[in-house]
């Protein structure tokens, strides 16, 4: 049965910015056409006027199971769940969920990933309130989908072989992002160039206004010192995408979803 929980964006998103708001808990499949999900808010910047229906999924959504040769997995199952149950049972190509934060709406929602690892490379199909629906049936790109309905399940082609070598290595490679407060990657990287870079190469780097930041670490990654405020977080991005635009002509689109 539905439900509503209060949550504090503040100390619930990633990025710790945001007001108190009511939300609606799903745990049957419908139509919520009016509702945005939100998921663990890791990739989300959200103002605290914000006047959008948020909604999350429910436990009846946290779930793994396997039938022939298919893993079923609730989107409301998190990264980590799902890695761990990988390793316990020996199972291949989602190595790289590791310190992927988030939940299994969220990663397929924006075919989350790192570089050329990305999480549509392993599925078989999703389920909507409309059913099943294959992967070659979806339009998906780098960091990117239209779905523009809620997905309730992904389901993964299952193959075995768990390497603990690769799951080191994705670890090792997350290492070099900052531990602060941040809602992941700012920018998606264009085309055959690093946002980070660019970010970098128009002197943001370190670049502060109020509590918030382009990382010292990792250019790419708009970090929270404290009390970071949306105005400050969307400064910084307008003074990113302005300066790279008149430095290189790039047009730097946000990976971070913003509610305004």
């Amino acid at each position: 049965m539905n439900s509503t929980k209060i949550i504090d964006f503040k100390r619930y998103s990633s990025i710790h910015i945001g007001g108190v708001k009511e939300v609606l808990v799903i745990n049957e499949i419908g139509d919520y056409k009016n509702f945005q999900i939100i998921g663990r808010a890791n990739n989300l910047l959200v103002s605290p006027n914000c006047e959008k229906k948020f909604a999350i999924l429910g436990e009846e959504f946290d779930y793994i199971k396997e039938k022939d040769d298919l893993i079923y997995v609730g989107c409301a199952t998190s990264s980590g769940k799902l890695l761990t149950y990988t390793r316990k049972n020996n199972i291949a190509s989602l190595e790289f969920l590791a310190k992927l934060p988030g939940n299994l709406g969220g990663l397929v929602k924006m075919n989350a990933g790192l570089k050329q690892w990305e999480i549509f490379n392993y599925i078989h199909s999703i389920k909507t309130k409309d059913g099943y629906i294959l992967k070659e049936n979806l339009d998906f790109s780098y960091r990117e989908t239209k779905i523009d309905t809620i997905v309730y399940e992904v389901v993964f082609y299952k193959e075995f072989g768990f390497s603990q070598e690769k799951q080191n290595e994705f670890t090792k490679m997350r290492d070099n992002q900052p531990q602060m407060a941040s809602a992941g990657s700012c920018f998606k990287n264009p085309k055959g160039d690093f946002a980070g870079r660019l970010i970098e190469a128009v002197g943001l780097k370190g670049y502060r206004v109020g509590d918030m930041e382009f990382s010292q670490t990792h250019a790419n990654f708009l970090v929270n010192h404290g009390n970071g405020t949306f105005e400050d977080a969307i400064s910084l991005i307008n003074l990113a995408k302005q300066r790279v635009k008149e430095q290189f002509d790039i047009e730097l689109e946000e990976e971070i979803i913003i509610f305004e």
